[in-house]
């Protein structure tokens, strides 16, 4: 997992992964790739974010002020991409401290306005690539009125008691699924990434949960 004070990104630019990594081989005998206890955890009881949709959810718990979010983020829009059918990929804005409910809080009033889609990667940028400051609930609103949102409407969103409803529901949630870093990924509230050495592994250890997800449920 990637810790908010002890990062484990070891080799974020080295390193071979096997290329198979998320094609799990049709022999029953064949080792997994991955280790359970190691690369990612089996979370007991089993915790899903949208029951109802029936999808195989992948949710990617982040923070636009972690910098490590910012640079796993071209990575994931690959793997939102490249998700099967029947996979829906879904973000979760970690509250972890004070200073970081703002842009949870900032997430929260783009999806309701509908700008999340055009400001996730640029917001990203704007912060860590060009250094803009961007901290602060006023400075989270600048940035979306600039992209395009109504400012007043913005902040009135922000701040509103279904946005704090959700944050304390969020902020449950991610800890019973045991995440104290980020990015972290959970797979169908199942699964959860652990020690992963880079950005390339993370997305293969997605895939190959995903597929086992997907196994087991025509295997039902």
């Amino acid at each position: 997992m990637f810790k908010i004070d002890r990062f484990r990104l070891i080799a974020l630019l080295g390193g071979l992964l096997l290329a198979s990594a998320c094609n799990a081989s049709p022999d029953a005998t064949a080792a997994a790739p991955f280790t359970d206890g190691d690369q990612y955890v089996t979370l007991t009881p089993p915790y899903q974010r949208d029951s109802a949709s029936g999808k195989v959810e992948v949710v990617e718990v982040f923070s636009y002020a972690c910098i490590h979010c910012a640079e796993f983020s071209p990575y994931a829009d690959d793997l939102r991409k490249s998700l099967p059918p029947g996979v829906v990929f879904k973000l979760v804005p970690a509250p972890f401290n004070d200073s970081w409910v703002p842009f949870a809080r900032g997430y929260y009033a783009a999806k309701k306005l509908g700008v999340v889609e055009q400001t996730h990667d640029a917001l990203f940028d704007a912060k860590f690539k060009e250094q803009y400051p961007i901290n602060s609930m006023d400075e989270i609103a600048s940035f979306y009125a600039s992209h395009g949102a109504n400012r007043t409407e913005f902040m009135k969103i922000a701040n509103s008691p279904e946005v704090d409803a959700q944050i304390k529901k969020d902020l449950a949630l991610i800890q019973a699924w045991g995440v104290d870093g980020t990015p972290t990924i959970v797979v169908d509230g199942k699964y959860r990434s652990a020690n992963i050495k880079d950005f390339p592994q993370l997305v293969a250890l997605t895939k190959w949960l995903v597929q086992q997800e997907l196994n087991a449920k025509k295997g039902k």
